[in-house]
């Protein structure tokens, strides 16, 4: 019998984890999706009709808006989107000039936890006290009102990071991670905001890593 050769030309992925140790150099802000908007959203959907434009505005407690703009883990502690750090690091790739597209197949962030009332969220710890803050806004046709999230001072976390070590070195990732705390930050009225330049909230510097594998 002769022995066959096979020329392999795909490499097995190769990646690294490591966590890196950030702290806030800005308040973090959060406002998650309110759960009774999304369920006047769904009946709406479910039924077909429309809320009345006539009827009287709803009373609302500031604590529950408060709280309600707040992910908390099954465990009880505070946290904040993971993908909003994956979001922020491909974003920051704009700024070296990294492919954004392969940045999405070479970047992950691995949760703490997931959360108490939409179990599929996965979260980052959040290392910090929140508090209530009120704040003028406007809605898209230029009406003000008061809009209440959760803050976070003094803030830091813990951020496990997985790469494919082909396309990123560990030096890599440590630096793209600190140009997207420094430069994009995360949560709302950060830098990198969609639909404004934002307030400077959302930013951290990265104080240092551990290679785990």
């Amino acid at each position: 019998m002769t022995a066959t050769q096979k020329t392999v030309t795909i490499s097995a992925p190769n990646f690294k984890t490591a966590v890196f140790e950030v702290n806030g150099i800005a308040p973090l802000v959060i406002h998650r999706f309110s759960a009774k908007t999304k369920n006047e959203m769904k009946l709406k959907m479910e039924t077909g009709k429309a809320a009345s434009s006539k009827k009287n505005r709803e009373a609302k407690n500031t604590d529950d808006t408060y709280n309600e703009a707040r992910y908390i883990s099954k465990e009880g502690w505070d946290g904040l989107h993971a993908g909003s750090i994956r979001h922020a690091l491909i974003s920051a790739c704009r700024l070296v000039g990294f492919k954004m597209t392969l940045a999405k197949l070479s970047i992950f962030v691995i949760q703490d936890g997931w959360d108490a009332m939409e179990p599929q969220i996965p979260l980052i710890r959040i290392y910090g006290n929140p508090v209530k803050q009120e704040d003028m806004a406007r809605v898209e046709t230029g009406q003000p009102y008061v809009t209440i999230r959760a803050a976070y001072h003094g803030w830091s976390a813990k951020i496990k990071i997985r790469w494919d070590s082909d396309q990123f070195t560990a030096d890599d990732i440590f630096n793209l991670l600190y140009r997207a705390g420094m430069q994009v930050g995360v949560g709302e009225g950060r830098p990198d905001s969609k639909k404004s330049v934002g307030m400077g909230w959302g930013l951290f510097e990265v104080k240092g890593g551990e290679i785990e594998s």
